[in-house]
């Protein structure tokens, strides 16, 4: 047995629940992390409640938080035209500020080690010693059983792996603020269309309001900065712009992250289970990418749960991960066609507040059913 049975290399939500479930069945995981506890991610920060059963029956609901919690949706066009339909399955809003540092604390109590300032540099796995190689940027050489990989959206472990998706660039970049404003919809998470991307904004805990967009690369780099940016293609959208010019923002220069990929990824690549959005992401526009981190990590300890070696875990994991996330990215893919441009989103406003059935069938569509 080596002495780290499981690295899970990145404890985001997948990392950090995979981990906890994972050393409840005994097993000994090591998680690295390349910051430190807790801190801010570029997220939507609203998830759905088809996890909140299983996070209050494994303890790991932050109630002491008070999570806001969210039935409405608003999806507004450019010009401003906007549609309410209710959220029929619903969820809460949370930071990963909070979440996440509340399910270290967990992982922590039973048992799990973590590595953290520390960034691996190289994963590969040696098939005649049935074991990975974890390296790490401190020049640590980690021999585990099993690798997950639970970094993100992007890493410079995928272009270690030759992952497909990484070779081309992403015309992408996720841009995120923590704000305060009398007056927003303390149940509502709004999605708000602008030439070149939306906007997406949710209540969290303490009175407070993500405030997350998906940009594009290209305006960012002609206009010059992030707040030329946001005037002259995000104020076009009224809602946005009264949100800018009205809100008080907390923090003095918001999160960031380049490249953002709605590529396909595979489930499990190089031998390695891939969790959360290192697996696949959601577009915003479907929301549910938290909840989808945690499912894909209770898929994973699933697996572990019930097959043995490393060939059937993966099989299970994949079959899973097939049945219940691919269709559902792939039409999240579709969807994000019709926003983020004038025309197509004002018709797609237009058509949704025609049809309650229609809106409802595609928000279940695109929404996961509560994990037993």
């Amino acid at each position: 047995m080596f002495e780290n049975e499981i690295i899970i290399i990145g404890g985001g939500l997948s990392g950090l629940t995979a981990a906890y479930l994972l050393a409840r069945q005994g097993r000994k995981v090591l998680v690295i992390e390349k910051k430190t506890y807790p801190f801010h991610r570029v997220c939507g920060e609203y998830v759905s409640n088809e996890v909140k059963d299983f996070l209050i029956r494994e303890d790991l609901f932050p109630f002491e938080h008070n999570p806001p919690s969210i039935n409405q949706f608003r999806l507004s066009a450019v010009n401003g035209n906007h549609a309410d339909f209710p959220l029929d399955l619903g969820g809460f809003g949370i930071s990963r500020y909070v979440l996440d540092h509340h399910i270290y604390q967990k992982c922590m109590e039973q048992g799990v080690q973590f590595l953290q300032k520390t960034q691996v540099t190289d994963v590969h796995y040696e098939s005649e010693k049935h074991c990975f190689i974890v390296e790490t940027n401190n020049g640590t050489i980690l021999p585990a059983e099993f690798v997950l990989g639970a970094y993100g959206k992007r890493s410079k472990i995928d272009k270690k792996l030759a992952r497909p998706f990484i070779q081309k660039r992403s015309p992408y970049v996720g841009i995120k603020y923590h704000i305060q404003m009398e007056g927003l919809e303390d149940q509502m998470v709004a999605l708000h269309n602008y030439n070149g991307g939306y906007l997406g904004i949710n209540k969290v805990e303490n009175g407070h309001f993500n405030l997350c967009y998906l940009g594009s690369r290209e305006q960012l780099k002609t206009s010059g900065s992030i707040a030329a940016m946001e005037e002259t293609y995000l104020y076009k959208n009224p809602h946005i712009r009264h949100i800018f010019e009205n809100a008080h923002f907390l923090w003095d220069r918001p999160e960031v992250i380049n490249e953002i990929s709605f590529a396909t990824k595979q489930p499990v690549e190089n031998q390695i289970l891939m969790l959360g959005d290192a697996a696949g992401m959601i577009t915003p526009l479907c929301g549910n990418g938290m909840a989808i981190a945690i499912h894909t990590a209770i898929l994973a300890a699933e697996a572990f749960k019930e097959k043995q070696g490393l060939t059937e875990i993966q099989e299970a994991y994949q079959k899973n991960w097939n049945l219940f996330f691919r269709k559902r990215l792939m039409l999240g893919r579709k969807i994000q066609q019709l926003f983020g441009a004038p025309l197509v989103s004002s018709l797609a406003v237009k058509l949704l507040q025609s049809s309650s059935f229609l809106s409802r069938q595609l928000i279940r569509q695109t929404h996961g059913t509560p994990i037993q």
